[in-house]
């Protein structure tokens, strides 16, 4: 997406119009590029071979001719049973991991059955409440095989205790399991919202799972580092990019603080990009993440495992990209993106489906997302060729000028005392704000071009297409199986589990093993979640002026 300004210069007297295009993150870009425009570029250092330092090329030598990225596309409605058939469903057309999404309140530590659940209960992902759920939702997965990625972040450890407790109960090794918990609480307060406790103690809970983890299920990586929803509150790509491994870098400190050795327990620490519509700038952002974490993490955090200096990250194509009208022409949108993903480097991709902006994605909508990567993979032979976009004047160009604004921006948050304190003074909020209201701007007076819904609007024949709807009857299941659970579990053990998580949470000890234990017998996420709460209290946004 290019916007195109006309541009009046007086020259000895007289106007000249000259046209100025910029990036979707307002870079002003010329026309052509030129091996002028790489001038003092450090090409021995920045461009060296894919899976050298600083992995600006990839961060594998042989990248996708080895082993080709995972296809784990994102899947959760209803109740744990209907997410587990999809799960099943997605596996037998070829998916290659597992990526469960939960519903909103979950997402926020409540039950189904609190009166603030009601009406959202399976809507935007599956409803989870005890570790019966989990044991239904994972049933007949083979764990210990196919990584799971899980997409929740203020409950997270929670959510994850039960994960563990029905790993357990199924006899896997707990040291065997690989998959990803997001648990990325930072980039709640910045843009996504459902957070659980205030930020100080919830950065407290993901240091005890760190801990935890490091030692116990060493392959599971224990936080991926979210820029995708801060894309999608309105951020641009140098937005994301910077903001993104600020929490990265804050991570990193929290595991330090904890008594970690980096070596130890940064290769578990993984990202999540986003993928937009500006296809050249996104590459870019991809190649300078990279480069940017390698150069910290050697000369900052002075890592020696090659490990900790190569980043690893999953990519999601825009869901803010998508059109309610013309939803077809989502297909188009995903596909581009998804390609730059791959010419990019990444490691695993979730590609949208073209309803996913009017509803939770039908079964032939994500059948055609999966199969736009297996096309990308099998049928475009982009895979074929270690970052064939090396060495373009502007990609190279545009790679530099993507590093150099993230590192202004990582300027700035220095200078305001660092991430915690840029959350707590609403830092974050509101370069998002101000981006996203300029991009309305430019909707909203043409200055971009975005098809079917400020341009070329005019109804298209067939983009009537069927929409999944979650009713009531999922709320009143789960309400009834939670009664049920209620009414059977050892009442006893659950209190008294609930009381040592409450104790120990006062005391500063590390909450993880408690919550663990709580799962084990059965408390509920609601049940567990207020226990923190009642400790910690809630959060409440910093006003913005």
């Amino acid at each position: 997406m290019v916007q195109e300004i006309t541009k009046a210069q007086g020259e000895s007297g007289k106007d000249k119009d000259k046209d100025i295009r910029l990036s979707l993150s307002d870079i002003p870009l010329k026309a052509c590029y030129t091996p002028d425009d790489l001038q003092g570029w450090d090409v021995k250092n920045d461009l060296s071979e894919p899976g050298q330092f600083p992995y600006t090329r990839g961060i594998h030598h042989n990248m996708y001719l080895g082993k080709l990225w995972t296809m784990r596309q994102f899947a959760g409605y209803g109740g744990p049973e209907e997410t587990n058939a999809r799960f099943k469903y997605l596996l037998s057309q070829g998916q290659t991991g597992l990526s469960t999404a939960f519903d909103l309140p979950t997402l926020m530590g409540y039950d189904s059955d609190d009166p603030k659940s009601h009406g959202e209960v399976g809507v935007c992902g599956v409803a989870i409440d005890s570790l019966e759920d989990i044991e239904i939702l994972y049933k007949e997965l083979p764990l210990d095989k196919i990584s799971t990625s899980m997409t929740i972040n203020g409950p997270a450890v929670i959510i994850f205790c039960m994960f563990l407790a029905n790993a357990k109960k199924r006899g896997f090794d707990l040291k065997k399991l690989n998959g990803t918990l997001q648990n990325d609480i930072f980039k709640e307060y910045i843009a996504q919202k459902t957070y659980l406790l205030p930020p100080r103690p919830a950065l407290k809970l993901i240091q005890d799972m760190m801990v935890f983890c490091t030692n116990e299920v060493p392959r599971w990586n224990t936080i991926s580092v979210s820029g995708y929803h801060i894309r999608e509150a309105g951020a641009t790509a140098i937005q994301e990019l910077a903001f993104t491994l600020a929490d990265g870098f804050a991570y990193v400190e929290a595991g330090i603080d904890a008594g970690l050795k980096v070596d130890d327990f940064v290769p578990r620490l993984s990202f999540f990009f986003n993928a937009h519509i500006d296809f050249f700038e996104e590459i870019a952002k991809y190649r300078a993440a990279r480069r940017i974490w390698a150069r910290r993490m050697k000369e900052k955090y002075a890592a020696q495992d090659e490990r900790s200096l190569k980043l690893r990250f999953h990519t999601q194509t825009a869901g803010c990209s998508l059109t309610a009208p013309q939803p077809e022409n989502n297909i188009i949108r995903t596909a581009i993106e998804a390609l730059a993903g791959v010419l990019g480097g990444t490691q695993s991709l979730h590609t949208n489906s073209m309803d996913e902006v009017l509803g939770l994605p039908t079964e032939k909508a994500a059948h055609i997302a999966l199969r736009t990567q297996q096309i990308i993979a099998h049928e475009t032979g982009v895979a074929n060729v270690v970052d064939p976009l090396a060495g373009s004047y502007f990609v190279e160009w545009l790679t530099n000028k993507m590093e150099e604004g993230a590192n202004e921006y990582f300027c700035k948050i220095d200078e305001i005392g660092g991430v915690m304190a840029g959350i707590e003074k609403g830092f974050f909020i509101k370069e998002i704000a101000d981006a996203a209201y300029r991009f309305q701007q430019k909707l909203d007076n043409g200055e971009f071009n975005f098809i079917g819904l400020n341009s070329f609007t005019e109804e298209a024949p067939g983009t009537k297409i069927d929409i999944l709807k979650i009713g009531l009857e999922y709320e009143e299941r789960q309400r009834e199986r939670l009664n049920a659970l209620r009414a059977r579990r050892d009442a006893q053990k659950v209190s008294e589990a609930l009381a040592s998580l409450k104790e120990g949470a006062k005391k500063g000890e590390s909450t993880f093993p408690l919550i663990l234990n709580a799962c084990e017998h059965y408390a509920t996420v609601g049940e567990i979640s207020n226990v923190l709460r009642d400790v910690f209290g809630a959060y409440r946004e910093p006003a913005i002026l």
